[in-house]
């Protein structure tokens, strides 16, 4: 339980060795503990007396015997990160000088930080709410350009300013149907009918863009995952290696080589892409070989991209059989890029002759088709556009609203739902006191997101555990 009486401190900087180091302090006693083991070069001169965002130079003495060098910046309340007095003090990096620093400080009155605990106590003190809180760790984890991109937008605000827009219009709307429950028994209608449907369907709409929006930001954050699906030997492990750059998967002409599922990540023009290799797809009665199969159909389900590797001397009848047996296994929201592979045995004439690749992507009715040799590493650059197309980008660049938190998005649903049932009953006519309650409803799901109607240590405790030390 945080006592927002008591200064803690903590290592805000990444563990190890490094040129410098950073120790935070926050809370109302920061700037005191610390002017008791820091001595500026100026003499006499005390933290406290000093101006808010200001840095100065001195020592931190320990016992009488100089620790280090430092550099002491001062922010004062309610103008700092926690919206308390804050004290950021730059050491040199050895993990000895962490330590002792972070020893010092807590003999000198202070307490070790739990995790998220500095986010935390901003968000305790109305410096942001818990939507921009959990979009700091998300900034701190992201590992692509967009990721750190839909990250940061979230804490700047941009999902909490959608969601207060939307709590706005709904207040408005419900005070409107309460005012008539006061006065139900002379029958007055403040609110009019028509006008509440069109706005209850405009928010019904957000909520639902908003609800749609959390499979790009899933992937986003947690990375896309693209199956490589095939026939056994139709070059799957080698174009994995391709992608990566090394020898993750076995390459051999033996059929039913892979049999279990590889996995690895790479960054493509600022997107995390999750590759898969899988088991190729046969007839077996190796029974190891069929499990490795099994989970290959089960990647084709769960992944956001698939992409089927084909032999350009495959007859077309096999082709059309691979492709219409994965399309078989996918949703609409799945987009499936064939790679024809092996191109390096047949020369230009042979490869046009053997397929018109605009024809033949109307035919097999796929997202794109990508001639290629993940051996000769041709056609590579070609696949990973094909990739980036198939990304809702726009929705990043023009820096849409995109829900990436699994939390978030359960409790937009349940709003979804509610305001569902608002939107029909305001079309069957049903009585005032029953559209409140369902409008009620909507706003605690969305007071859910941002904090509003958070009040126990149990839930803020279990969405901060997560956090970094010093963060």
């Amino acid at each position: 339980m945080i006592n927002l009486k008591d200064t803690i401190v903590a290592v805000s900087t990444a563990q190890g060795a490094g040129a410098i180091a950073v120790i935070r302090l926050t809370g109302p006693e920061s700037i005191s503990i610390c002017d008791q083991v820091f001595k500026s070069v100026k003499q006499g001169k005390k933290l406290v007396d000093q101006s808010a965002n200001t840095i100065h130079f001195g020592s931190l003495i320990d016992n009488d015997k100089e620790l280090d060098e430092v550099l002491v910046s001062i922010f004062k309340a309610p103008n700092s990160f926690t919206g308390e007095n804050t004290v950021e003090v730059s050491c040199h990096g050895a993990p000895y000088i962490q330590q002792k620093v972070l020893e010092l400080f807590i003999n000198s009155g202070a307490q070790l930080a739990a995790p998220g605990e500095f986010t935390q106590r901003a968000f305790l003190n109305g410096k942001m709410d818990l939507s921009q809180a959990e979009a700091v760790a998300d900034l701190i984890a992201s590992r692509s350009e967009a990721a750190r991109r839909v990250a940061l937008q979230q804490m700047k605000g941009g999902f909490s300013n959608e969601l207060v827009h939307l709590r706005e219009r709904l207040l408005n709307f419900i005070s409107l149907i309460e005012l008539e429950l006061d006065f139900s028994e002379e029958d007055v209608e403040f609110a009019d009918r028509k006008q509440l449907v069109g706005l209850v369907d405009e928010i019904e709409k957000v909520l639902s863009k908003l609800v749609s929006s959390f499979s790009l930001g899933n992937a986003i954050k947690n990375g896309i995952p693209v199956a490589i699906v095939g026939h056994t030997n139709a070059g799957k492990s080698t174009l994995l290696n391709t992608i990566l750059q090394e020898d993750r998967a076995i390459v051999s002409d033996i059929h039913g080589t892979t049999r279990d599922v590889i996995e690895d990540t790479i960054n493509i023009e600022g997107i995390t892409f999750r590759f898969i290799d899988t088991a190729g797809i046969r007839k077996t009665s190796d029974t190891i070989e069929n499990i490795g199969i099994d989970r290959t159909y089960g990647k084709i389900e769960s992944a956001s991209i698939v992409i089927l590797m084909l032999d350009i001397n495959d007859p077309d009848e096999k082709i059309h059989e691979a492709i219409s047996d994965v399309k078989d296994r996918m949703n609409e929201d799945q987009k499936l890029v064939v790679a024809i592979n092996k191109i390096d045995l047949l020369n230009e004439k042979e490869i046009g002759a053997r397929f018109d690749k605009n024809n033949f992507q109307e035919l097999s009715g796929t997202d794109a088709i990508v001639p290629m040799s993940a051996k000769l590493q041709k056609g590579i650059d070609l696949l990973s556009s094909e990739l980036i197309k198939t990304i809702n980008l726009k929705a990043v660049d023009n820096d849409e609203v995109i829900v990436t938190n699994a939390r978030h998005y359960e409790a937009l649903q349940r709003s979804h739902e509610s305001i569902s049932r608002v939107l029909d009953g305001l079309k069957s006519g049903i009585s005032g006191d029953f559209l409140a309650q369902d409008i009620r409803e909507v706003l605690s799901h969305l007071a859910e997101i941002t904090g509003g109607e958070i009040h126990t240590d149990e839930v803020l405790g279990n969405i901060f555990k997560n956090f970094c030390i010093g963060k």
